[in-house]
């Protein structure tokens, strides 16, 4: 048997031109066999496809179009975010200059766990991190982690704050934060998370100084800029002065929100962000980048000595000493994805200007929708949009309705909206990040949520 083509090397760019030509040509079939933004038929449906398509997992002889099978299989069983009708999540569509940048990357595989697996790599994390970093803390000593998310990110904070309190720290978060803090209090073997009220969504910051009152020992309060649900933002400077004033330490949850920082228009939104000693960011939502492309900024980058590690095969002394890059310290990961290349081609091919356009795309495109449910006579909206999150119901319905339509919506393929629950009731949510929806899209989803409602009650005729 032949020695299979490598991705890299002298020989890597001939053997992958053929396979791209072959992935091209799958994401063009899979759009046209799906038709709209997810495979119709439901998860059965869709299973027994990929089981078809898969056949024997590891067969005794390779198959040498496993590939097309394969990709082919994928492209058409997906859910395409770049689709104007899928609108369910913080799941963006990527920048095409980002998808190639990615592949660079896959290609060539460096390992930023050593200098010697990553070397220009590593100077690009450095930079590329350092620049974000000052995005949010314009004042002290900032730097960022590069990491897989929001998890990953709020898990290093909690982690942070432990160790800047001598190994122990109370979570304080309020009943809106995302589910990943409280896990990380638990995974980190801290006390059981003080929950504040959130009325409305949004961390109430009298509601917290009764409790950083009422609370002893080392505290970290967690807020958040941009909720998962609804896309709010807790009121960050009076919760920073709550905090300065009882003596306890900051992080702000903004994976969703922190893409403001790049709009002139909306980066007044995340005023009092730069108060907090720990930044959860994440690119692959308002920053359009291909999963996964997270980071944690922290105010003061001497947090990050907690993280140091030594591994004489990855960061010996005498090679630090000699100018050898430590990167061990730069992650709770050791072998990880350069992911900053993609992140470093954004920035640099679209500019702050840029990605401010998109971000305020979006935030548009959630007014536009929202004033198109407002005027509607069979729908409710929850509420006006902060960030690009519009949260809907048909009018007069159960929530058994609600979640009926979107799951009718899901199986038959025409469009993907999300769930949420406030305030006691059950919402059809759109999560616009795609800067290419236009109002015909708009009015498209809106439509296919009346026809859909239309068809689980008897007798009601969309107007």
């Amino acid at each position: 048997m032949s020695m299979p083509p490598l991705a890299s090397g002298h020989e890597g760019p001939h053997a992958l031109r053929p396979l791209l030509d072959t992935v091209l040509e799958a994401l063009d079939t899979g759009a046209r066999a799906r038709g709209g933004p997810l495979p119709a038929g439901g998860p059965q449906a869709v299973a027994a496809r990929t089981r078809e398509a898969v056949g024997d997992v590891l067969p005794d002889r390779g198959d040498p179009h496993a590939v097309r099978t394969l990709v082919h299989a994928f492209a058409a069983t997906a859910a395409d975010p770049a689709h104007p009708l899928c609108a369910a999540h913080l799941h963006c569509p990527p920048l095409a200059v980002a998808a190639a940048a990615d592949l660079a990357a896959s290609a060539l595989n460096p390992s930023m766990d050593s200098w010697d697996q990553a070397p220009g790599a590593s100077e690009l994390e450095r930079l590329v991190a350092a620049a974000l970093a000052q995005e949010v803390h314009p004042a002290g000593t900032p730097d960022a982690l590069v990491t897989t998310g929001g998890t990953e990110s709020n898990q290093l904070a909690l982690l942070l704050a432990r160790e800047a309190h001598g190994g122990s720290v109370r979570l304080v978060c309020g009943a809106n934060a995302h589910h990943s803090l409280p896990r990380a209090a638990w995974l980190l073997g801290l006390p059981e998370p003080a929950v504040v009220a959130a009325p409305g969504g949004t961390l109430d910051p009298d509601a917290l100084d009764a409790a950083l009152t009422r609370l002893s020992g080392p505290l970290l309060v967690a807020a958040t800029a941009g909720t998962t649900d609804a896309g709010l933002i807790d009121p960050l400077p009076e919760i920073a002065a709550r905090c300065a004033a009882h003596g306890a330490r900051l992080h702000i949850d903004a994976a969703y929100g922190g893409g403001l920082l790049f709009s002139d228009r909306h980066r007044t939104r995340l005023t009092g962000l730069d108060a907090a000693d720990t930044v959860t960011l994440d690119l692959h939502k308002l920053g359009w980048q291909p999963v996964a492309a997270g980071l944690l900024a922290v105010r003061d980058s001497r947090d990050l000595t907690a993280l140091r590690q030594r591994a004489d095969y990855l960061n010996a002394d005498d090679d630090t000493e000699a100018g050898l890059p430590d990167l061990l310290g730069r992650s709770l990961r050791t072998t990880r994805r350069p992911d900053i290349l993609k992140l470093a081609v954004t920035l640099k091919t679209l500019g702050r200007s840029g990605l401010g356009a998109l971000v305020d795309q979006v935030c548009a495109h959630a007014r536009q929708f929202a004033a198109l449910v407002d005027t509607h006579p069979d729908f409710e909206l929850h509420a006006p949009p902060v960030i690009s999150t519009v949260l809907f119901r048909p009018a007069g319905a159960t929530d058994t309705t609600v979640a009926a339509v979107r799951r009718a919506l899901l199986t038959d393929g025409s469009a993907v909206l999300g769930r949420a629950r406030l305030d006691g009731r059950l919402w059809l949510k759109t999560t616009l990040l795609n800067p290419a929806t236009g109002p015909d899209d708009l009015a498209a989803l809106l439509h296919l949520a009346a026809a859909s409602r239309a068809t689980l009650v008897e007798g009601h005729t969309p107007r």
